[in-house]
């Protein structure tokens, strides 16, 4: 496969520390970030970007000073949001929708306590043990179907055919959507986490009719399940449950889509990231094949090693000091996920693939505390389902040229990688 891009010797260390901006969409799209995670880990691992595209915010990128970042949510509050927010791409938007930005809303990942616990309860027997030991029946006969349909000996792309259409179909279960359209759910996602000019958003004002669109359709699901018996879908669970059943028409688009971006981009970017990574370390590839029982590290490792989300963001509710740095009431806090995964105080060789770890699940990807993903559990098991199923069907799937990365700062993934199924001799 294609040589990794990089970052040329020594570049990361000739921009003057203090105006480093590490929110820079583009690097994370040439995947050329790494060097500049490690300066920053190395020097200066609570680092203040003064003025950018963000504004002003506080970079965290060492692994215990993002856990006591996540960990203490009465001093960092999710309440403003949890990624960067682009204020000169805010500013555009304003100019062309006016009023009619302020479309979507807050789900409960951008709420504190109480309210984030009331209404993450609701949503959270959909994904508890027992629900997901009924659907991994469903996502092996999905992911089954799907690899018995890809070409063999000839080029696809792995993200379109495989990873996009698996968590579609999850999804799909998940919120008991019409299962005929459910690369909307896919489209809808990759609307709402990209700019005009990259992924599917073309301007502003498609944007906003994308999730008019997107909004409205599951406001007619929760009209059909609101006096309908309860169900088990993410929906009724909403619907019925007390503490969401009379949330305001804003907090529910901002579930919608919380729930619709949390369970596509993870998995989604995981697979392919999965595909990648054994390809850039075949000795990997290898010694998962001679054991596929490594299917479950394997995939602990692919989501360390990947981040499918690079950040989360906080604001500080209190002047309060971490890593030797005082960070004052009213601050943007991000922490850097995709760096604390990497760093060399916390992880033997962090920046190798190694699928044997000896504690593969110690990683920061679905993050800590009250905010941690409610549905990890579920893309675990898709992804394991998912290679399952591969190893049974082919010897290898090689990557044949880079994959095209996703252009954001947030979502860590990929939106196409060429790949060949070879024939069998």
């Amino acid at each position: 496969m294609a040589t990794m891009v990089s970052i040329a010797p020594g570049a990361a260390d000739a921009e003057p520390l203090a105006s480093i901006n590490p929110g820079r969409a583009d690097r994370f799209q040439a995947d050329t970030i790494w060097p500049v995670f490690e300066r920053l880990r190395r020097e200066e691992p609570v680092h203040l970007t003064e003025d950018s595209d963000f504004g002003r915010y506080w970079s965290i990128t060492r692994w215990e000073d993002i856990l006591a970042v996540d960990t203490n949510h009465e001093a960092f509050s999710s309440t403003e949001g949890i990624t960067l927010p682009n204020l000169k791409a805010l500013e555009e938007q304003a100019k062309v929708l006016g009023e009619r930005q302020r479309r979507g809303g807050a789900g409960f990942i951008t709420m504190d306590e109480p309210e984030h616990g009331r209404q993450r309860k609701a949503v959270s027997p959909t994904v508890a043990p027992g629900n997901i030991a009924l659907m991994a029946p469903i996502v092996r006969e999905r992911a089954g179907m799907i690899l018995d349909n890809l070409p063999i000996g000839k080029e696809f792309d792995w993200v379109d055919l495989v990873s996009k259409e698996l968590t579609a179909m999850t999804l799909a279960t998940l919120f008991d959507f019409p299962f005929e359209e459910r690369r909307k759910l896919t489209h809808w996602s990759d609307v709402v986490t990209n700019m005009p000019g990259h992924g599917p958003v073309t301007s502003w004002e498609q944007k906003f009719q994308d999730m008019s669109t997107c909004f409205a359709t599951f406001q007619e699901l929760w009209n059909q399940r609101v006096d309908a018996e309860p169900g088990i879908d993410l929906i009724s669970m909403l619907a019925h449950n007390p503490s969401t059943r009379d949330m305001p028409p804003e907090e529910f688009r901002g579930n919608v889509v919380l729930l619709i971006v949390g369970g596509n981009d993870t998995t989604r970017n995981t697979i392919s990231g999965s595909v990648y990574a054994l390809n850039k370390y075949p000795d990997q590839y290898d010694k998962l094949r001679a054991n596929p029982e490594l299917v479950t590290s394997m995939v602990s490792e692919t989501i360390r090693w990947q981040t499918p989300l690079a950040h989360m963001a906080r604001v500080a509710t209190r002047d309060i000091e971490i890593g030797g740095k005082l960070i004052s009431k009213g601050d943007r806090v991000i922490m850097w996920y995709i760096s604390g995964n990497r760093d060399e105080t916390k992880l033997d060789r962090p920046n190798d693939y190694i699928i044997d770890r000896e504690r593969p699940r110690e990683h920061l990807s679905f993050g800590f505390g009250i905010h941690r993903c409610v549905g990890n559990r579920v893309a675990e098991m898709q992804l394991t389902i998912i290679w399952e199923e591969i190893l049974k069907r082919f010897p290898t799937i090689q990557v044949v040229g880079e994959p095209v990365r996703t252009f954001s700062s947030f979502v860590h993934g990929f939106e196409s990688m060429p790949v060949v199924i070879p024939t069998r001799n």
